[in-house]
């Protein structure tokens, strides 16, 4: 694909809104249905507003904006967040319905442990960039790349303990599946457990 309609390249890094696994995952469906959308609380008549304070290459916040929420991008590598904004305004220039998601999605840059002091969401969700796994063969290559750009998050407890503080409803926590809870940080309300993935799920203020 063109790369002025991919959003460009950092290291062999792609972020596409327009084709690719996200325009499949768009076009596929599932919709509210599926796991993220579950533990984020878009049920039959609630749409939430979201903070993805971890926006990595943008594709659960695409898929939240494409079921009608209001999704705020922090990414605080500069690299990402380039190639987040070329995907962005490739989207916009996708036309609809592209671009009607693309609009819903605001990108900001950087650190959300001091972004989220002045911002407020019904939902956080984080998504830390996650302990290596023993076979690395097994990891896809644009998670091995955007693992080479951003590092390791060592800091994920302090920015789970910020979003609790931020979040109106409620705060995501996305883990592989069988890697051990985030040491420091307490139990979840409830889980949403998938193939590979688990969405640890904190209520806030007795939301249900």
């Amino acid at each position: 694909m063109n790369e002025a309609l991919t959003g460009g390249d950092s290291a062999g890094l792609v972020i596409d809104f327009v084709g690719g696994a996200v325009g499949h995952r768009s076009r596929a469906g599932g919709g509210r249905g599926q796991a993220l959308p579950k533990a984020a609380g878009f049920t039959k008549g609630q749409t939430p507003t979201v903070i993805d304070a971890t926006a990595g290459l943008g594709r659960d916040a695409f898929l939240l904006a494409s079921l009608g929420g209001h999704v705020t991008l922090l990414e605080r590598s500069a690299e990402v967040h380039k190639l987040l904004e070329a995907g962005l305004a490739a989207a916009r220039a996708a036309g609809s319905p592209t671009a009607d998601v693309a609009a819903r999605m605001t990108l900001l840059h950087g650190d959300a442990k001091d972004l989220l002091r002045d911002l407020t969401a019904d939902v956080v969700l984080v998504d830390p960039m996650h302990p290596a796994r023993k076979k690395s063969s097994l990891v896809k290559k644009e998670m091995r790349l955007l693992r080479a750009l951003v590092g390791a998050d060592a800091d994920a407890l302090e920015l789970m303990q910020i979003a609790l503080r931020t979040a109106r409803k409620r705060v995501v926590l996305k883990w592989p599946v069988h890697a051990a809870p985030l040491e420091g940080l307490g139990r979840p309300s409830h889980q949403i457990i998938g193939r590979t993935t688990r969405y640890d799920v904190f209520m806030r203020h007795g939301e249900s």
